[in-house]
Formats: C-alpha cells, structure tokens, sequence
C-alpha cells in the first residue's frame, strides 16, 4: 500500500549528559523564563535544550555543508 505519509522516524529519546559553566546555566534559565513570558507555557531545560540546540545546527550553513560531505563519503 501506497501512503502519502513516509514511515515515521524512530522518535526514541536518547539521554545525553554535559557540563555547563556557571554562566552558560544562568543563560539557559533566563531563557526558559524568557521562553514562558513569550508563550504563557513553561518548558524545562530538559525539554528545551534539545529543540535549542537542533535549531543552532539546522541554522549553520557550514554545519550543513560538512555534514553533507560526510554523508558522501
């Protein structure tokens, strides 16, 4: 059977552990806070970060680019 649809991607969580310097978590909940003034919705870190991080790298053209001659390889 023919979808529109394609399979969903496996959407399974994957824990990942860093550490951040003082500074860069005060950051993270200023944005948090900033994030919850703009959209009336409070988020936590763990559930912003990830979205955070995938919009930094989706915005890096060299990021893309490199990423693009890896897959080629």
């Amino acid at each position: 059977m023919a979808l529109k649809l394609n399979k969903l991607p496996d959407r399974t969580g994957v824990r990942m552990t860093f550490t951040a310097s003082p500074a860069l978590k005060a950051a993270l909940r200023d944005y948090a806070e900033i994030y919850r003034r703009a959209y009336g919705q409070k988020e936590s870190l763990n559930e912003l970060i990830p979205f955070m991080l995938e919009a930094y790298m989706n915005a890096d053209p060299g990021f893309k680019r490199a990423r693009r001659q890896l897959e080629e390889e």
